[in-house]
């Protein structure tokens, strides 16, 4: 099974996708880390990556498509020959020309998409999930302003520290630039890939494990 898991920054994606590597043995794509990787291998594409990126372009659709498809070749020869297993697409496709891109590599290997799953947010919501959360400096156990302070004010319930910090750029500003990025990207694919039945999306701010359980829901049909 192969699937597309889209959300916005601080929708859950990264735990989600996470989850279904270990309960499922699918395998995550990121096109960013397989660009880093390919440069450090020194694959005759890898040095094409790091030629491009030495120069401060952007790397084209064509080599990423090679790189992703050198990827599905490499899992289908560990797996004996079989399709592999089911892969999360992370990062690719974003654009129309790219979904195409994408249907063609996984046909040329006898696979298809199954589903294209996004997390939803409410972006008030989110926001303050975000701008609210902070870390104990010394053992980085995580807390929040509103749903989550220390049993002692200014204390780290795990190590005592009274030393804590936030993420620089965890600010109402910072958000909404990327929901802005993140719309913009997926604007392009979602009408894509609903035309043909494709698109299931989950609630992203309800509990975790219960956004588990819908992602499951939707593979099993």
């Amino acid at each position: 099974m192969n699937i597309i898991l889209l959300g916005p920054p601080g929708a859950g994606k990264g735990t989600q996708a996470s989850r279904l590597v270990a309960e499922r043995g699918m395998v995550q794509l990121s096109t960013g880390d397989m660009l880093r990787a390919a440069k450090d291998a020194g694959t005759p594409v890898g040095l094409q990556v790091r030629d491009i990126m030495a120069r401060g372009e952007l790397v084209s659709d064509a080599i990423v498509s090679a790189l992703i498809g050198e990827r599905l070749d490499s899992l289908k020869e560990e797996a004996g020959g079989d399709t592999g297993p089911g892969v999360i697409f992370d990062g690719f496709p974003r654009t129309a020309a790219q979904a195409e891109a994408l249907d063609l590599l996984l046909a040329e290997r006898g696979q298809q998409l199954d589903h294209v799953v996004e997390l939803t947010v409410d972006e008030a919501a989110l926001t303050e999930r975000i701008v609210g959360r902070y870390t104990c400096a010394k053992c980085g156990e995580g807390y929040h302003d509103r749903f989550k302070q220390p049993a002692e004010a200014g204390v780290c319930d795990v190590c005592g520290s009274t030393e804590f910090k936030r993420r620089p750029d965890d600010t109402a500003e910072t958000i909404a630039t990327r929901m802005a990025i993140y719309r913009g990207e997926t604007a392009p694919i979602l009408p894509f890939y609903d035309a043909r039945g494709l698109v299931a999306q989950v609630d992203g701010m309800a509990e975790i494990g219960q956004v588990t359980q819908a992602i499951e829901s939707i593979l099993d049909r």
